[in-house]
């Protein structure tokens, strides 16, 4: 396993912990990443991918601390990567000896994420009692199933509009990644009167400049493992989304999709960052020059670990969905007023 330490940034903040798991039993490779526990017990999700890395999990830990402090959260940052295939048989095995690994390491508490899912943290909290995003039989929150990632983006989209000189309402969104953050933001921006344009996952992207079916969407993903085989649209590349004619791009799946490469060819005159770290710096430098706001990953997509942290203080659905409107159509307002008085807008 390439422990990739000369590669992490190293700050004032961060990170207090990087911890490499091999098991030879079992052939689990992880990594956890504690990045900053000053608020409380870091929470962050466990990320599934042969592609992980140490860097890449250390930078999205850091995400983590601060999308948890500004969301006014009684947690601290982490992060956990397992050096596998989402689809692999073994999975619930990686999990459980995860689980065991991560015992006796209090200061991190696991949820959801890319490549994992309620199923995943049943297991864990099974031997650490300490998870969250669990099961609804278990007492959980299913982040998931209710959408609590891309609510919030659509929240943010609210609130972000306006500062964009957007009006929400017949606002083109194109949306890259149609996982769960995705499927959920196309749903509750549609609720507010936007218009699905364009949507991509791993096999290309579908197109319909008059609004994209968003049940022939979900129907066809389901059905076929990819949204291209939806008939109501044009089929176009998995790049080709984020050079789509539309007023709002949400990245929505993995890191550093939007680059040097690409960024100057983006038409979306606001980007709400559905993914954590979803481009590089490079490209956020291109696209303030270009005039391009973009909300970043720990306002716009704070709702799932907002979410996680109601749960894990036992609070309601209800209770949970209200303090994700509340607390990031807020901080979204501050951080944009805050940019427009400084001229950064």
């Amino acid at each position: 396993m390439n422990t990739g330490l000369g590669e992490i940034q190293f700050d004032e903040l961060g990170p207090q912990k990087v911890i490499h798991i091999y098991s030879p039993k079992t052939g689990l490779k992880a990594i956890v990443v504690i990045d900053n526990t000053a608020l409380g017990p870091s929470i962050g999700g466990v990320r599934v991918s042969l592609s992980v890395t140490t860097e890449e999990i250390a930078r999205l830990a850091r995400t983590m601390t601060l999308k948890n402090s500004i969301a006014g959260l009684p947690h601290g940052g982490g992060k956990a990567g397992m050096i596998a295939d989402p689809k692999d048989v073994k999975k619930e095995l990686y999990f459980k000896e995860f689980a065991r690994q991560i015992k006796d390491l209090l200061e991190y508490i696991p949820g959801p994420d890319m490549g994992s899912d309620e199923q995943c943290m049943g297991w864990i909290y099974e031997e650490t009692k300490r998870a969250v995003g669990l099961p609804e039989k278990m007492g959980g929150l299913p982040l998931d199933k209710l959408g609590a990632t891309g609510f919030g983006v659509a929240e943010c989209a609210e609130i972000s509009c306006p500062f964009a000189h957007i009006e929400l309402k017949g606002a083109r969104v194109a949306i890259q990644g149609f996982g769960s953050v995705g499927k959920a933001a196309a749903r509750f921006l549609l609720n507010k009167g936007a218009i699905i344009v364009a949507v991509s996952d791993t096999k290309g992207t579908i197109y319909n400049p008059d609004g994209l079916d968003l049940q022939c969407l979900l129907e066809t993903k389901d059905s076929t493992g990819s949204v291209i085989n939806c008939k109501k649209g044009t089929l176009k590349s998995t790049a080709e989304v984020f050079l789509a004619d539309c007023e709002i791009l949400i990245p929505a799946a993995t890191p550093d999709v939007i680059h040097k490469d690409n960024a100057n060819d983006i038409k979306a005159k606001l980007i709400l960052e559905g993914a954590n770290i979803p481009a590089t710096k490079e490209a956020e430098e291109i696209l303030h020059k270009k005039g391009v706001l973009c909300v970043p990953d720990f306002i716009a997509n704070a709702g799932g670990v907002i979410m996680a942290a109601m749960e894990y203080a036992k609070k309601t659905e209800k209770e949970a969905f209200n303090a994700i409107s509340e607390k990031i159509k807020t901080n979204t307002r501050i951080i944009l007023e805050r940019s427009s008085r400084e001229t950064l807008l």
